[in-house]
């Protein structure tokens, strides 16, 4: 089962844009399996670029798969301290991440999952729990399996190039994605 922090709010008159952003290699640099929340290290104007959606009306949600858990390389509460801090690091460059879902699950360990991207299931349930218009919205990440949700759902997506994008940017365009060089050119 996905885990999620989303805070309770009044219902929105009318449905919202999102922007679904990957975590590692889109908006934080991707060590593998990061375990210590000291080491964040925010990728270069990552945070200009989710004030920006922020100003625009966007609602910032975070999904990441974080295969590492089921897997035994980090624990559920090493996953929530780096979460925190990330949270933290946006605020203090002036953006706000509005909520994180993430899999905790590996098809190797359990079998499959819905909620793993390339799945839809995170993506529904944060349009459910947030009133988001989906067809007004965007997916960014470094990975192909980052844009087939949104995409699959209606909404728009891109590739950026950071983190492992530049691996994944021949089979983005070949399915269609534009491709951009980081977060704050998308």
């Amino acid at each position: 089962m996905s885990s999620e922090s989303a805070p309770t709010f009044p219902a929105s008159p009318r449905p919202r844009p999102a922007a679904f952003l990957d975590r590692d290699g889109t908006l934080v640099n991707d060590p593998g399996f990061q375990r210590d929340p000291s080491a964040v290290e925010l990728l270069p104007g990552a945070a200009a670029a989710v004030a920006r959606l922020n100003a625009a009306g966007f609602v910032v949600i975070v999904v990441t798969n974080q295969s590492g858990i089921a897997r035994g390389l980090i624990t559920a509460e090493e996953y929530s301290a780096v979460e925190r801090r990330i949270s933290e690091r946006f605020a203090e460059e002036g953006a706000r991440i509005d909520a994180t879902y993430h899999c905790p699950h590996y098809p190797g360990v359990g079998g499959p999952c819905e909620c793993r991207k390339p799945g839809t299931l995170l993506y529904r349930r944060a349009a459910e729990a947030w009133q988001l218009h989906l067809a007004s919205s965007w997916g960014i990440g470094d990975r192909v399996t980052d844009l087939e949700p949104v995409s699959a759902l209606g909404g728009q997506a891109l590739l950026v190039r950071t983190g492992a994008g530049r691996k994944h940017e021949s089979a983005a365009l070949a399915a269609g994605f534009p491709v951009v060089p980081d977060l704050s050119a998308a």
